[in-house]
């Protein structure tokens, strides 16, 4: 199976939470991952950003970054292409859509056109929602 980590999934999964048990498995037997370099930023970000907010530890955002570079160099990056950047200019069948979560479908999307069969790891709603309505399969079952 190939999986697509969206961030929120990747955030759940380091930072623990609901979830995060399915999340680390489904990564784990997947037989290729794949994200956008976006979520590298993001994740990065996020991190940055609880640790100056205080939301979280110094400690534990460096355990997160580290588990996280521990597991990227077995993924695939994609950069954003031009033809993602159009796409995710485009309506989705569940909008109103985030832009970076616009960004994260049409990577997917390209991937599966080229590589076919991706499941979208997420566990936002609305990349979900629209993940559905495009006719895709999502790599967590509904309610897990």
């Amino acid at each position: 199976m190939i999986v697509y980590a969206e961030t929120s999934a990747v955030l759940r999964w380091l930072l623990g939470g609901s979830k995060d048990g399915a999340i680390r498995s489904c990564l784990g037997g997947a037989e290729r991952v794949v994200t956008s370099r976006l979520t590298l930023a993001e994740v990065r970000r996020v991190l940055l950003r609880a640790v100056v907010t205080k939301t979280l530890g110094a400690a534990q955002a460096a355990q997160a970054r580290a588990a996280f570079g521990v597991e990227l160099p077995s993924w695939d990056i994609v950069e954003i292409t031009e033809e993602v950047w159009l796409r995710a200019e485009q309506r989705f069948p569940v909008e109103p859509v985030r832009t970076l979560d616009a960004l994260h479908l049409a990577t997917a999307l390209q991937i599966g056109d080229v590589v076919g069969g991706v499941r979208m790891l997420s566990v936002d709603h609305r990349v979900l929602d629209n993940w559905r309505e495009l006719g895709m399969t999502e790599a967590l079952r509904p309610g897990v």
